[in-house]
């Protein structure tokens, strides 16, 4: 008859989430379903409201990353204009971008995934945790706070605040950036800079324990979107859509963001509230492909900024072709550090960052407005329309995580037939399960959505926690 294996609390995500596995009789995995299953339903909620509150309302979708949020639906809202925002408003967008590029990038690798490359993957499960990380090794703690702290604070400088700025707006940014902010950020730079290369080589010391991983943890061929600029190099905030296939070839080449329906399309499940995006090209599902730091890394011709070219050198020279192993999304989030560092470091010495042209008004000029910017996980596309008083009446979120749910889907099924014994089950082998999905680093919040009716359970409990009265629907 088999047998069913349900890990019903994924640890060390954003979000909720539960894994199901499916074994033979034999005790060997056949089936693997990554089920999201919290909703929130931020599609639906904005119909009807001023397209001009979407920024702040869409980045409430997420307290981890909602400064990607908050830029893609201020792009999304500058295209209702139909205007060009100023130059300098786009690079301070940039360096927000950046900030929280790093900070999140910091959380996921130090707070989330840190323990179990610190500790092995079959280490006690009391042990693999940050405060496990501190007590064995507080320099690896400090340095995730620091870096973490540093993307945070720059959030503040620009923003007035770490979490839900206000300050990327409709048309540009609310304030200029002053003197002292972009000389407090400069002076920080360097201290942040010197413990993303620390952590990047302490990181390369851990493969050889790591192989078994390397090997088996998301390690198949796939296709790879991402932004690039004019140039073809790492862009974060603006540019062009890029695709690579499995092989290295581009596939498709400085495509419109304005245009991404002609490229993509999306699929649902009945056992997830997560769409399933796919290249339309191929349909679904053969039309899997990756977003991401891995993604980016493997598209760009080159990062255009010294260390991390260097890094990007040596990540690219693991591989023939595009480096697949999803494993190695740890890798390409630490070389995107020092991109973001190093980068937001050029962007801040260039005097016209201290311009005070940063916003641009107008009255809608379009019903239809698209935004897409670069998130920590990938790719992230707001899509509104709007009638003619700029009141909401649809919109659309592709999330980062959305575009890889059938690569974590497969990646989970991977890795359970690689290392789940279901005759000899060992809890480590289950965290290994945890684990590729923690390389993926999903963003859960941001990703759920309802396709129709949703099945709703609602209860009234006393004080005394009896059901007083409940409401189902199926």
């Amino acid at each position: 008859m088999g047998r069913k294996i349900k890990l019903e609390n994924i640890t060390r995500i954003e979000g909720h989430a539960k894994i199901t596995l499916h074994l033979n009789d034999d005790g060997v995995v056949e089936k693997a379903y990554f089920h999201v299953t919290q909703f929130r339903g931020f599609e639906k909620l904005c119909e009807g409201r001023p397209f001009y509150e979407l920024p702040s309302l869409m980045a409430r979708t997420c307290g981890i990353c909602p400064v990607a949020h908050l830029i893609a639906g201020a792009k999304a809202c500058d295209d209702l204009f139909a205007v060009q925002i100023p130059p300098t408003a786009q690079n301070l967008r940039r360096v927000m971008n950046l900030a929280q590029i790093i900070q999140s990038h910091a959380l996921s690798f130090f707070y989330l995934s840190s323990p179990d490359l610190l500790f092995g993957m079959d280490a006690e499960p009391e042990k693999r945790n940050i405060i496990g990380v501190n007590r064995a090794n507080p320099q690896l703690a400090k340095d995730g706070i620091h870096l973490r702290q540093f993307g945070q604070q720059i959030i503040e400088l620009l923003g007035g605040k770490r979490i839900h700025p206000a300050w990327v707006v409709p048309g540009g940014v609310n304030e200029p950036l002053s003197v002292a902010d972009r000389d407090l950020i400069l002076s920080r730079l360097p201290e942040a800079l010197v413990i993303a290369r620390h952590t990047l080589d302490w990181f390369k010391s851990r493969f050889v324990d790591f192989e078994a991983e390397i090997r088996t943890f998301g390690n198949f061929p796939s296709m790879y979107l991402g932004l690039v600029d004019d140039q073809g190099n790492l862009e974060h905030y603006g540019g062009k859509l890029r695709m690579m296939d499995s092989a290295g070839n581009i596939i498709v080449e400085n495509h419109d963001t304005l245009k991404y329906m002609e490229l993509i399309d999306e699929a649902v499940e009945p056992y997830t509230y997560m769409k399933f995006p796919y290249y339309k090209a191929m349909g679904y599902p053969k039309g899997m492909y990756r977003v991401g730091p891995l993604a980016r890394l493997n598209i760009v011709n080159a990062c255009n900024t010294r260390h991390a070219d260097e890094a990007l050198k040596e990540f690219r020279a693991s591989s023939n072709g595009p480096v697949q192993s999803s494993f190695h999304y740890h890798w390409a989030r630490l070389i995107e550090i020092l991109f973001g560092l190093e980068r937001m470091q050029q962007l801040l010495e260039d005097k016209e960052i201290l311009s005070k042209h940063v916003r641009a008004f107008a009255e809608p000029n379009s019903f239809d407005g698209i935004g897409v910017a670069e998130a920590p996980r990938g790719t992230l596309i707001h899509h509104y329309h709007i009638d003619e008083n700029g009141l909401v009446t649809g919109c659309n979120l592709i999330i980062a995580t959305g575009h890889n749910n059938l690569a974590i889907n497969r990646s989970v099924l991977q890795v359970a037939k690689n290392f789940v014994d279901g005759n000899n089950l060992k809890e480590g082998m289950l965290n290994r399960v945890e684990a590729i999905i923690r390389s993926y680093d999903p963003c859960l919040s941001c990703s759920t959505h309802a396709d129709g009716r949703i099945a709703l359970q609602i209860q009234l409990i006393s004080p005394e926690n009896e059901i007083v009265s409940e409401l189902k629907r199926i």
